[in-house]
């Protein structure tokens, strides 16, 4: 070890020097890959994914107020912290069959341009991280009644579970046409 020094200015810059040459490098991060996260989803029998920013709430099916005139697939009005809003059944919407709600039941709330609305789904399978290369390229297989909404998806262990794009729910007329 050297002599103390009187000079400060010196004395910090051989602390200096000894801490960089005793120093360990700063653990290199080699690749840094682009995260996709959703919220999975039964509807029906089928797994789906929702992008995350399209959803804006999860909540369990809350009290309704049926609303006249509606198509079967309105369930009714909800008020949900002062806020009204309409809760459809997806699978009534796409298939004409209702959802039965039982526990697993949820509703996922979507608010896209001035679609402010509830979507009835058979249950939530939680939030679901990808690696936004794993997306698949090869269009989704479905039902022509859900074939409109769904995007490419993404391996879940030995299956692809599409993504359904409640944006383009949102903007298709059909589903903006509530009344009978």
């Amino acid at each position: 070890m050297s002599e103390p020094t009187a000079n400060p200015v010196a004395l910090l810059a051989e602390i200096e020097r000894r801490a960089r040459r005793n120093a360990a490098g700063l653990p290199q991060q080699e690749d840094v890959r682009e995260q996709w996260s959703a919220i999975g989803f039964h509807l029906g029998e089928r797994r789906l994914l929702a992008p995350l920013g399209q959803v804006t709430e999860i909540l369990t099916l809350p009290v309704l107020t049926r609303v006249p005139g509606a198509k079967l697939w309105v369930l009714g009005i909800a008020n949900v912290r002062g806020n009204l809003l309409p809760i459809m059944d997806l699978n009534g919407y796409l298939y004409g069959r209702r959802t039965v709600p039982g526990k697993r039941s949820r509703v996922l709330v979507i608010n896209h341009r001035g679609v402010f609305a509830g979507l009835l789904v058979d249950q939530v399978l939680g939030l679901r991280h990808f690696e936004a290369v794993a997306r698949s390229s090869v269009s989704p297989q479905a039902d022509t009644e859900l074939l409109a909404y769904l995007e490419p998806g993404f391996p879940v262990h030995e299956d692809v579970w599409p993504v359904f794009s409640m944006r383009r729910l949102a903007e298709s007329p059909l589903f903006m046409q509530v009344a009978v």
